[in-house]
């Protein structure tokens, strides 16, 4: 099975993560790129993630996941090893319209994590359908090092001259040709 690779917009999303160790940890990590409306619930958590989550002035819950608990989330992650709690979660979350991941169960996926480098606005995801994350994880350094310090300046001049000139084809033309002289530049 393949994943159609798409960029979701978090801004008005909330998301929960539901486990504390260290493979919520790096889920947490991972998303805190991209959004702050994160609540986590777990039974434990690992001093790592207590520390991040204080950090982070992040909400959070130490109990049990209860049935209903996702009804208020657009996407959850469930990082924990209870497969028949994975299964009973990803049931629940169709009944809310919820996207969901169960971190190593791809039957109980809506959407895999990938590989992915962040520039300022630049975002690359790098995915192998989950056949192979070390070979994404290993193209993801390879790409890192392609790209320039200097993306972020590029394209904050760039973001600006799309707010700034009047849109058309000339503008589209202007801007075609100035990202394409910047990358062979490199």
């Amino acid at each position: 099975m393949s994943y159609f690779p798409a960029f979701v917009k978090l801004d008005n999303k909330k998301i929960l993560i539901v486990g504390g160790g260290y493979v919520a940890y790096e889920k947490l990590d991972h998303l805190l790129d991209f959004t702050h409306n994160i609540s986590l619930i777990a039974s434990e958590f690992s001093d790592d993630m207590l520390n991040r989550i204080k950090k982070e002035n992040l909400e959070f819950e130490e109990r049990a996941y209860r049935n209903g608990d996702i009804k208020e989330y657009g996407v959850v992650i469930i990082a924990v090893d209870d497969i028949p709690l994975q299964a009973e979660i990803f049931k629940e979350s169709k009944n809310y319209n919820c996207l969901c991941n169960a971190v190593d169960s791809i039957d109980y996926c809506d959407f895999i994590f990938p590989s992915y480098v962040k520039k300022d606005d630049l975002t690359i995801a790098v995915s192998t359908s989950g056949s192979s994350p070390a070979v994404a994880k290993y193209l993801r350094v390879y790409l890192q090092k392609l790209i320039p310090d200097s993306i972020g300046e590029f394209l904050k001049e760039m973001k600006n001259l799309r707010k700034t000139l009047p849109k058309g084809k000339e503008r589209m033309k202007m801007l075609d040709e100035k990202a394409k002289k910047y990358i062979e530049s490199i």
